[in-house]
């Protein structure tokens, strides 16, 4: 065996082994409890990071954990392999995306397996692979006959670079596409829709059955689906036109003095008079090149046009004017609403800008408001006025107020109903492009819509494909593909060129990896009920909304197809944070540099002159800041990188790149290594089965003993609840401090503090265990024993270091009885050698006593 620790001569040897042996693999059903431990799979860029190396190591080291201490574990891997970056980068190229997508995944999984990560490869899914895609095609299918699925025109984001449709998820907060960054566009598209709002109620409920989930990402979802309680009421346009509104506050609707509705209200042009119908059209066109967020924006100025048009409304048959404004939104309520100016800032500044009247409804309890004073709208509670049946009614919301009586009255009326509303809308699921899940329907002249039947899937896409830039899809294109017989009459029918967009795939793999040789279901519902839900999650809080909310919605679609017996699919999650590492940045420019470009001593602008700011910031390219987890690999070993990786924060922490720390970690395995070969070179190995604590021990042997079975204890809670991987490893080094400074070698309780030392770093460090492991001639594979247990009796001290402090300064510390009571402890440093340096022919005025950690002199 070698005396040097070189992670290059073991790493590739054991992962090898561990393949041959099939160490990690699933086990077949047994009577042991079951662990699903799951990453968040990556889209496969070809490439590993260091965000990537953090997420799996995490996963990697509970479940290694999680065997050793006798659980069945579930441990897979696989590719989230269809979507834009690959059909980009493919065009870019001048390949297929298919060719350029497998390469990624070949590239990237033997990228994982250097890290010696534990997966069940024998599980891989490739969401591009028509053995995936049938399935998913299959289940898009379950969600039509549910009802779930649905074509209709609607005005969609779209972004101009991909030349696709986007969820209203994929905009970012200022109204760019999340892949290309461009300014997102709004159309009138005919488009694919999954009816997540169906599930709104049960998404938003069963947020309190996730306890094992971060608050802050619960409260993101809440806040996305957006539950607003109010009431629905018709208002009618003087053509006899059907306006509903959405309101959460029925209360003040005497007060409505207009209705605003969006531009792409389907009314809106028979409503529009002749003589605005230019104005109307000009700032319909205006608005549809606006994103959401900038038409909702509240520090944006008003705009809007009148449309010629009157309503209605329904509680005093007051006639007032219908305009149209772009921060009211088709897909959000009805896509109409009644302004109250008096009482909502939004429509106090509308009708201000346009000049439109304002009505006082609520008044305040100690003050009287004036229409025509007011500066900004009164949107607080107080007492009801100029509101018929509510005069005098406290304003609010509670039992008894303004808010419930205004509902009971349109119920008793027939002017209205109490309702919910979501802010959560439908889920666009179709894309104008080429690599995706192709959508199994056929449109027919005479059948309408037709499913593909479900022996002819999957629909497969076509090969033989063109590509002319990043401009339409080429199945568009493609007549050999489109031209087909309706699967229902046999006449010409065409197949839908639109393809999925890629969450669709992500929402339900969890669920193929049970089962995911299956060539006949989509899964055996008994296997996947066996192993759901998923007990710990890691991925990105990127992904709090987009995928975690899908994935919970197509959970429970599923379930109510028959299919599965749970209600939500992730039991645990856990978001790990980010890896930073230093950027050199002019603060004026805000430009970076390369650090091979200045003198780190003192980095200075190369082309100004300008000192730089260092700042740490989640690795890019762009920033000069990326650290190849490659290079780290080949001069460190895996081990130490995980060892980096788990030591420098705690996992839902955002991490900063260290050289010194990760070289620190490497001494730290170089410790181990010759502490543990020294061991085995002295002929000392003996089993830990002879129990260490038969006959008299050695107070050495006592000490070395308690400090082995505290590490166990410590180890074992960070490695529970909340994941502290850093303490951990914090108390491996502890233990092996304790091992080397031992003074009791020879002895089984030293044998048995070297083997806990290696099982307790087993899930961390795997390939430097299992070496030392075997240089100590023990059987079957360290990842394959039990979980050290601490043994309460070990634990149990008959003495405790007591710290003596004279005027607060320590001086030292005495050895005393560990039950000794607060009397007995200031006799035993009163008495002490070391406190009579101190005290002696010394005035006390004062000891201060903290029963099993020090006596404090106060002395003259």
């Amino acid at each position: 065996m070698e005396s040097r620790y070189n992670p290059a001569a073991i790493e590739d040897k054991w992962q090898q082994h561990w393949a041959e042996q099939g160490v990690d693999q699933t086990p077949e059903a047994t009577d042991k409890p079951k662990f699903y431990a799951l990453s968040m799979f990556p889209y496969p860029s070809g490439n590993l990071h260091m965000g990537h190396v953090r997420n799996y190591t995490i996963t990697d080291v509970i479940a290694r954990v999680r065997r050793m201490q006798g659980y069945r574990v579930l441990h897979p891997m696989g590719w989230d392999a269809f979507g834009l970056p690959a059909e980009n980068a493919a065009i870019d190229r001048g390949v297929h995306p298919a060719k350029w997508t497998y390469q990624n995944v070949a590239q990237m999984r033997a990228q994982l397996q250097r890290l010696g990560l534990s997966y069940d490869w024998q599980r891989e899914v490739t969401t591009c692979s028509p053995d995936y895609y049938r399935w998913t095609q299959w289940i898009f299918l379950e969600f039509l006959k549910a009802g779930l699925a649905y074509q209709k025109e609607a005005a969609v984001n779209w972004d101009p670079v991909d030349q696709t449709v986007l969820a209203n998820e994929q905009v970012d907060s200022e109204g760019r596409s999340w892949r290309s960054g461009a300014m997102v566009e709004r159309r009138l598209l005919k488009q694919w829709f999954f009816k997540i709002t169906a599930y709104a109620d049960q998404l938003l409920k069963d947020l309190e059955q996730l306890d094992g989930w971060p608050e802050r990402v619960r409260l993101m979802q809440e806040n996305w689906i957006g539950k607003s309680t109010g009431a629905e009421v018709v208002f009618t346009t003087e053509a006899g036109d059907e306006l509903p509104i959405f309101t959460t506050r029925p209360d003040t609707l005497w007060g409505a003095t207009f209705m605003v509705l969006s531009p792409e209200h389907p009314l809106v042009e028979k409503l529009t008079t002749a003589k605005q119908a230019k104005q109307v059209k000009a700032y319909q066109a205006e608005a549809a090149s606006k994103s959401e967020i900038d038409r909702t924006a509240e520090d944006r100025e008003k705009t809007g046009v009148w449309t010629g048009s009157y309503a209605i409304n329904p509680v005093n048959d007051e006639r007032i004017p219908i305009w149209i404004a772009d921060y009211v939104l088709m897909g959000y309520g009805t896509g109409a609403i009644m302004a109250v100016p008096a009482h909502d800032q939004r429509d106090f500044e509308f009708a201000k800008k346009f000049n439109l009247p304002i009505k006082v409804v609520v008044q305040p309890p100690d003050q009287t408001i004036d229409a025509d004073t007011m500066i900004e709208a009164y949107p607080h509670d107080g007492v009801m006025v100029h509101s018929g049946p509510l005069d005098g009614v406290p304003a609010g919301k509670g039992a008894g107020q303004s808010v419930e009586a205004a509902v009971q009255w349109l119920e008793q009326h027939g002017k209205g109903t109490g309702t919910a509303n979501y802010r959560l809308r439908d889920w666009l699921i179709s894309r104008q492009r080429y690599w995706g899940c192709p959508i199994p329907v056929v449109h027919c002249p005479s059948c309408g819509i037709v499913p593909v039947p479900d022996d002819q899937l999957p629909v497969c896409l076509p090969e033989d494909v063109e590509f002319s830039g990043r401009g339409p899809s080429p199945l568009a294109k493609l007549e050999s593909w489109i031209n087909v017989p309706c699967p229902s009459c046999g006449e010409p029918a065409r197949r839908e060129t639109d393809t999925m967009d890629t969450f669709i795939c992500s929402s339900w793999y969890y669920l193929r990896y049970p089962d995911a040789c299956n060539e006949q279901q989509v899964f055996d519902p008994a296997k996947t009920n066996d192993w759901m839900p998923v007990d710990q999650y890691v991925g990105g809080i990127e992904h709090a909304i987009l995928h975690l909310l899908y994935s919970r919605f197509f959970t429970k679609v599923l379930r109510d197809r028959g299919l599965l017996n749970f209600d939500e699919p992730f039991k645990r999650l856990l978001t790990q944070g980010m890896v930073q590492a230093a950027a050199y940045k002019n603060p004026k420019t805000g430009k970076y540099f390369a650090p091979s470009q200045l003198d780190l001593s003192n980095p200075t602008d190369p082309e100004t002159g300008e000192p730089l700011e260092v700042v740490f910031e989640k690795m890019s390219k762009s920033k000069y800041n990326g650290i190849d987890p490659e290079q780290v690999l080949a001069k460190y070993g895996a081990d130490t990188a995980r060892m980096f990786i788990l030591f420098k924060a705690p996992p839902e922490k955002d991490l900063e790149w260290d050289d010194a720390d990760v070289e620190g970690q490497f001494r730290f395995l170089n410790r181990v290594w010759r502490l543990v070969t020294e061991f085995a070179e002295r002929n000392a190995v003996q089993r830990a089965g002879q129990k260490s604590g038969q006959g008299q021990l050695s107070k050495a042997e006592k000490d070395l003993r308690y400090a082995i079975h505290y590490a166990i204890q410590q180890v074992s809670e960070d490695l529970e609840g909340d994941y502290q991987f850093n303490t951990a490893v914090s108390e491996l080094m502890k233990l092996n401090n304790a091992l080397s400074d031992a003074t009791c070698k020879d002895s089984p309780i030293y044998a048995e503090g070297i083997e806990t030392l290696l099982r307790l770093l087993a899930p961390f460090a795997p390939h430097l265990a299992e070496e030392l492991w075997h240089s100590l001639e023990r059987e079957g594979s360290v990842h394959q024993q039990a979980w050290p247990q601490a043994d309460p009796s070990a634990l149990v001290v008959d003495e405790i270091a007591l710290v003596i402090q004279i005027m607060g300064k320590t001086r030292g510390t005495i050895q005393v009885p560990a039950q000794a009571d607060k009397q007995m402890l200031e006799q035993y440093a009163r008495e002490s050698e070391l406190a009579q340096k101190y005290i002696a022919g010394k005035d006390i005025k004062k000891v201060i006593v903290v029963p099993g950690k020090l006596v404090n002199f106060v002395v003259e």
